[in-house]
């Protein structure tokens, strides 16, 4: 009886934690990593490196004198300079759906934005928001420092 017990225990245990990463489809990835780049998610840090996937809820802290290069799936680009600290906060990209959402914080650094389909799309969308203002995405490029 207590093995059956257990076992019941395990497979609800197991199937709890499969749904739970069903849900967690990755936003983009590392195209390039230089120096010591780290993605903080719910109690973890993981260091970075190219080609590594991250999910909406995912920070990314690049040390001093690191960067990295990610690309979204709508083909969005940043470029995030040494000391940056940047969460994605939302990230939605359902063309056929016409569903839409870009949605980052940083809260320190430099970054370079080069935008894909979902700003072209929908650029009331995109926002970037900083300890002292929300920028509204109207433009294919730019780039934000945060002191």
């Amino acid at each position: 009886m207590g093995k059956v017990i257990s076992f019941g225990f395990m497979l609800l245990l197991f199937m709890t934690i499969s749904l739970a990463s069903a849900g967690e489809q990755p936003v983009g990835f590392f195209k390039t990593v230089t120096g010591v780049v780290k993605i903080m998610r719910v109690e973890d840090n993981i260091d970075v490196t190219p080609g590594m996937k991250f999910h909406s809820g995912d920070t990314i802290i690049t040390e001093s004198m690191s960067s990295a290069g990610i690309v979204f799936h709508d083909g969005t680009v940043l470029t995030l300079g040494a000391g940056t600290e940047l969460e994605i906060k939302n990230y939605l990209f359902q063309p056929e759906a016409k569903e839409y959402d870009f949605s980052l914080f940083m809260k320190r650094g430099e970054i370079i934005y080069n935008s894909g389909k979902l700003s072209k799309l929908a650029p009331e969308k995109v926002n970037v928001e900083t300890p002292r203002a929300t920028v509204g995405v109207r433009g294919t490029r730019f780039i934000l420092s945060v002191k």
